[in-house]
C-alpha cells in the first residue's frame, strides 16, 4: 500500500478502509495508521464506526471485513432461488461459451457452476467431471453428456464430496477446462475456502486442467475464508459480473489473468463478454 497523499475526512477514511479490505481481506492497525497518516486512536474510531454499520469486525491487532466466514453456508434445495440471481446466470452463460465439443470439463461444487449445465445442451462428445451432486442430477436431463462423479466423503451442507478419495479421482483425469467456484476471493489471498478437504479437490483439479476459470460474482470479492486454495495469478481467467470495481479489474489483469465481465442485470438470452 502506498501512503495516502493528503488528509482525509472521516467518511473518506471509512471508504478507503473498506476499499483496502476488499483488496487485502485483513489489515493491521499499524498499516492503516501508516497509510492514512493518522493516529492509532483515529483508526480505532474509524473501525468502531464501521463496526456499528456491521461492515467490519475487529480482530487482534487489526480489522477484517464482516463478510469473512469460517463456515460453508448450507446449500439446501429450498434455497435454490439463489440460482436465479441474474449475475450468476450471466456468469454461467458466459463461461459456457468457452466449452467446445470433445472437451473434458470439471464443474466445481456451487450454484454458479450448476448454472452452467443448461448451457451445455447440444455439445458433442462432452464429458463433465464434478464433485457436486446437484450438478450430477441436473445433467440427468442431458444424457448426451458423459458424467463422472468423483466420489469421496460426502458434505451434506454443500451437497458435494471432498477429501483425498475425490482428489485422487480428479488427478487421474486429463481435464481441459476447470470451472472453479468459491464463496470468498480477494486480491491478497486469492481464492479461499472454509474447508481443508475442499482445498484438496480444488488443487487437484487445478493441477489436472489445461485451463482454469474462476466463476465468482462481485458480491463475494473482498472476502476471505480460513484456508487458501490458490492466488489469483495461478488462474488463467476470471469470469465475474460488471459490478466489480474498475480498479480491481485492472489489478487482476496486471497479474496476467484474463477478466471477462458478465452484465449483472440482463435478460436470459443476452450473455456478453
Amino acid at each position: 500500500m502506498s501512503p495516502a497523499v493528503q488528509p482525509l475526512i472521516p467518511e473518506q477514511r471509512h471508504q478507503e478502509i473498506l476499499r483496502l479490505l476488499r483488496r487485502e481481506g485483513v489489515l493491521s492497525i499499524r498499516s492503516l495508521t501508516d497509510y492514512m497518516k493518522v493516529s492509532h486512536m483515529t483508526v480505532r474510531r474509524d473501525i468502531t464506526a464501521l463496526e456499528d454499520q456491521c461492515q467490519v469486525v475487529s480482530v487482534k491487532g487489526g480489522v477484517r471485513l464482516a463478510e469473512w466466514t469460517s463456515q460453508e453456508p448450507p446449500r439446501e434445495r429450498q434455497s435454490r432461488a439463489q440460482l436465479e440471481l441474474p449475475r450468476e446466470q450471466a456468469i454461467a452463460g458466459l463461461a459456457a461459451g468457452f466449452v467446445e465439443d470433445g472437451m473434458v470439463v470439471f464443474l466445481d461444487a456451487g450454484t454458479t457452476c450448476q448454472s452452467v449445465v443448461p448451457h451445455l445442451a447440444g455439445r458433442q462428445n462432452l464429458t463433465v467431471v464434478t464433485n457436486d451432486f446437484y450438478v450430477v442430477s441436473s445433467l440427468f436431463a442431458h444424457p448426451e453428456v458423459e458424467t463422472i462423479h468423483t466420489g469421496g466423503v460426502v458434505d451434506p451442507s454443500s451437497a458435494s464430496s471432498c477429501g483425498r478419495i475425490a482428489a485422487d479421482v480428479v488427478k487421474s483425469i486429463n481435464i481441459d477446462l476447470f470451472f472453479l467456484s468459491t464463496g470468498t476471493w480477494n486480491m491478497a489471498r486469492g481464492v479461499t475456502t472454509p474447508s481443508m478437504d475442499k482445498v484438496e479437490v480444488k488443487l487437484a483439479a487445478l493441477e489436472a486442467s489445461s485451463s482454469s476459470f474462476l466463476l465468482a460474482d462481485s458480491t463475494k470479492f473482498g472476502t476471505v475464508s480460513r484456508f487458501n486454495v490458490a492466488p489469483l495469478k495461478r488462474l488463467d481467467t476470471i469470469i465475474t459480473d460488471d459490478q466489480l470495481p474498475l480498479e480491481m479489474r485492472d489489478d487482476i489483469r496486471d497479474l496476467g489473468v484474463n477478466v471477462h465481465m458478465a452484465p449483472s442485470s440482463i435478460s436470459p438470452n443476452s450473455w456478453v463478454a
